[in-house]
């Protein structure tokens, strides 16, 4: 997999690019701000971006910024988005176009989980770090309010990425039983018939947009 890299300390940046090599991915780009960020993709149109969300110019939300420029030149380009701490404010609207993650650096630390969740996002799923979904259940509206306690669990797991088999393989449940959950969810959401990974989506967004 090609990889463009994009985090501001060098050591990190270095850190991420050692771990993904020795994956057997190629980086194809390491830079240090969101202007070559933005170029570099340009330049060698990777399969993913591991982007940093504070970094260069301003150091505010500049990654972000960048990951929301280039999915407007390059419709459902993946992106993978780290940060030190949660910040959603801007972020969310790229879960709409699926092919996104965003993870809590620390999660780089564990390195099959990063891995497994580049990779979840290159094919195209999405991957959230459990932090960054708590964060967001902060509030709930009137649709997410009606669902049950079980189906925001399993809600909350298909935010984070998971599928169906891994999702009962974590809360102990039969497959079956998380298939019902999800077509309950479908309905109490007003989600019409679809492909089921589109579906998947608008009910993720759906959820994330009742915060």
């Amino acid at each position: 997999m090609r990889v463009v890299v994009a985090e501001d300390s060098a050591l990190f940046r270095e850190g991420i690019v050692r771990l993904l090599e020795d994956a057997g991915h190629d980086v194809v780009a390491a830079v240090g701000d969101a202007r070559a960020l933005v170029d570099a993709v340009r330049a060698h149109r990777p399969d993913i971006a591991v982007i940093d969300v504070r970094m260069p110019p301003t150091m505010t939300d500049d990654g972000v910024q960048a990951a929301r420029l280039l999915r407007r030149e390059l419709p459902g380009f993946p992106i993978l988005l780290l940060s030190q701490h949660v910040e959603t404010a801007n972020s969310v609207p790229l879960v709409s176009t699926g092919a996104f993650g965003y993870l809590l650096k620390d999660r780089v630390l564990r390195v099959d989980d990063f891995l497994a969740a580049l990779i979840r996002v290159a094919d195209g799923g999405s991957a959230l770090d459990p932090e960054v979904v708590a964060a967001l259940i902060q509030a709930q509206n009137t649709q997410i309010a009606r669902l049950s306690e079980r189906e925001r669990d399993v809600l909350a797991l298909v935010a984070e990425g998971h599928s169906n088999t891994a999702i009962a393989t974590r809360l102990v449940i039969a497959e079956r039983t998380v298939e019902a959950h999800m077509r309950s969810i479908f309905q109490k959401l007003h989600i019409l018939d679809s492909t089921e990974h589109h579906r998947r989506v608008l009910a993720v967004l759906a959820y994330l947009k009742s915060l």
